[in-house]
C-alpha cells in the first residue's frame, strides 16, 4: 500500500491558481471547495489528498506534519516564519505586492523626511517592522486583521501596510500607494521529514509542478 500524501491549500485565489499546476502533474481535485463543505478533498490519485486550511495556517500544517506539502504566499512565510520548511519552488501564482498606502491628502514623503513617528496599521507586523527599520523611520505598529483601508480614514493610523493586487480597493477608499515593500507570489513548501520518508512520490510532484511553472526549463 502506497503512503498517503497530503497537500495543504487555502481556498480562493491560491486554490484556483494551483489547480492548473496540479493538472499538469496529472492530479485532479475531485471536489469543488466552493460547493462542498468538506475540508479534505479527494483527488484522482488514491495516494494523494488535499486539505483546506486558512492561508496563515498552511506553514504550520506542513511544519508539524499535518500536511506533507503546501502552497502558501511569500507574505505568510515571511510573517509567520517558514523556518524548517523546504521551499523548492516559486510557483509564480497569486501574484501581488505588499505596499505602504496613505490617504490622498497625507504627505508621506514630508512626514518621513521630518522624522515624524508614523502610526502604521497592518496585519504584516514583522514585514512592516523590518521595512521601516531599514529605512530608519520610527513607527508605532497597530495590528489589525481586516479592513486595513479604514485605519487612515478614521484617524487610527497615518499609513497601512497591506497586500495590493489591482489597487482598486485603495482607489475606492481614496488611498494611494506610496511605496512598494516587496513583490509576492506563492511558494511550494515541503515538510523535511516527509521528503525523506516519501521521497519518490513527493519529488515526482515537485518536478511535475516545476515543469508546469517553467515548461522550457
Amino acid at each position: 500500500m502506497s503512503q498517503m500524501i497530503t497537500l495543504a491549500l487555502s481556498k480562493g485565489r491560491i486554490f484556483d491558481d494551483t489547480l492548473p499546476l496540479l493538472q499538469a502533474a496529472g492530479i485532479e481535485v475531485l471536489d469543488d471547495p466552493e460547493r462542498s463543505r468538506k475540508l479534505i478533498l479527494a483527488t484522482n490519485r488514491p495516494d494523494l489528498r488535499v486539505v483546506l486550511v486558512r492561508a496563515t495556517d498552511v506553514p504550520t500544517y506542513v511544519q508539524h506534519g499535518g500536511a506533507d506539502l503546501g502552497v502558501v504566499g511569500k507574505d505568510t512565510l515571511l510573517e509567520s516564519g517558514g523556518d524548517g520548511l523546504y521551499q523548492p519552488l516559486d510557483l509564480q501564482i497569486a501574484k501581488c505586492r505588499i505596499s505602504v498606502a496613505v490617504r490622498q491628502d497625507f504627505d508621506y514623503a514630508a512626514a518621513v523626511r521630518q522624522g515624524a513617528r508614523l502610526r502604521v496599521a497592518t496585519k504584516y507586523v514583522a514585514i512592516a517592522r523590518n521595512f521601516f527599520a531599514t529605512k530608519g523611520v520610527h513607527v508605532d505598529l497597530i495590528k489589525l486583521y481586516g479592513s486595513m483601508e479604514l485605519a487612515p480614514l478614521t484617524g487610527l493610523a497615518d499609513a497601512i501596510v497591506d497586500l495590493v493586487s489591482t489597487g482598486s480597493t485603495l482607489k475606492a477608499n481614496h488611498l494611494v500607494e506610496v511605496e512598494t515593500i516587496m513583490q509576492i507570489s506563492s511558494r511550494l513548501v515541503v515538510n523535511q521529514t516527509a521528503l525523506k520518508l516519501k521521497q519518490a512520490p513527493i519529488r515526482q510532484i515537485i518536478d511535475a509542478m516545476a515543469k508546469a511553472v517553467n515548461p522550457s526549463a
